[in-house]
């Protein structure tokens, strides 16, 4: 009987959005605020649940364009979290810009308002039935690492969450990686000691798959004021391509049997005192990377391209 109350709960979860949690460090790179739109382009389609934000930059104006870019899409609650004593709190026009342009309303008028990311991550875990979440990390590892710092902490994640994807590393060894490196000590922590499954989107696979400027000055101009797109052209010198790292870790967290990505096998990942990351195979480990091939890469773009300039929907 405990057997046939599992298969239920499974098959009922997954006819159900998937209940998401994005760990970001928005305002470091333009990709974390497309990614923010697609995953909000998912719920409006039925197909996700954004259940919060969580924070990993720890700079004043992160969690006040997170809430501008919630309030445009329609979803001003979605609670968002805050990292303490953080990395990287330099300024960054991509956020700063539109923070301070009044058209944008939003319900979060000081980021000091915002709750502590971990216990954000505590209370919302706590709320979901077992095993039903996702948490998407595009950003540093500090916020999971301090989750499962503790006894408690390490078995909710156990117990609440299904898988963990993430934005990081290079694989299946490669160059030192910026989510990585930031917080070296989080990243080791997280990669061994997280207790679920782990997918990872290397750098390899965003940096080949570039979000066009065409885009952003065409397919986003149903509204005279987006904030995406202002961040967007407030990252660097228009025009530029930008490569869809955190992107594609979003889409493979929502869409995961589509075929966008094929999988790598299973194994360990472990990263060297200099933020390197190696996969090594191990049937009985439960990390892998995404891997893409020039098909797909097309089947992502156009589908990132979609989902990112996707006006507001139904919520």
């Amino acid at each position: 009987m405990r057997l046939l109350a599992v298969i239920l709960l499974a098959a009922t979860l997954s006819a159900q959005p998937a209940r998401i949690i994005f760990d970001t460090d928005m305002g470091n790179d333009i990709d974390d605020a497309l990614a923010l739109a697609v995953i909000h382009a998912l719920e409006s389609r039925g197909e996700a649940k954004l259940l919060a934000v969580t924070l990993t930059k720890d700079n004043k104006d992160a969690a006040p364009y997170v809430d501008i870019v919630n309030y445009f899409y329609g979803r001003p609650n979605i609670p968002i979290g805050v990292v303490k004593n953080g990395k990287t709190p330099k300024d960054a026009p991509m956020i700063a810009v539109p923070v301070a342009n009044p058209v944008y309303p939003r319900r979060l008028k000081n980021y000091q308002d915002a709750p502590e990311a971990v216990s954000l991550l505590t209370e919302i875990l706590s709320e979901q039935p077992d095993h039903s979440v996702t948490i998407v990390q595009v950003g540093f590892f500090t916020n999971l690492a301090r989750l499962i710092a503790t006894p408690a902490g390490k078995a909710l994640a156990q117990r609440k969450v299904k898988q963990l994807v993430m934005m990081a590393g290079a694989f299946p060894k490669g160059k030192k990686e910026y989510n990585v490196y930031i917080d070296l000590p989080a990243a080791a922590k997280v990669f061994a000691e997280w207790p679920t499954p782990i997918v990872t989107s290397g750098y390899e696979i965003g940096d080949t798959i570039k979000y066009p400027s065409v885009s952003i000055e065409n397919d986003f101009n149903y509204v005279k004021n987006h904030p995406v797109a202002e961040a967007y052209r407030n990252y660097m010198k228009m025009p530029y391509d930008r490569q869809t790292w955190d992107l594609t870790a979003v889409l493979y967290a929502v869409r995961p049997n589509r075929g966008y990505f094929s999988l790598s096998e299973n194994g360990t990942i472990t990263t060297d005192a200099e933020g390197v990351t190696t996969h090594t195979a191990n049937p009985a480990a439960r990390q892998q990377y995404l891997i893409v091939n020039d098909t797909q890469r097309a089947r992502v773009l156009e589908a990132l391209i979609q989902l990112a300039s996707q006006p507001p929907g139904k919520h």
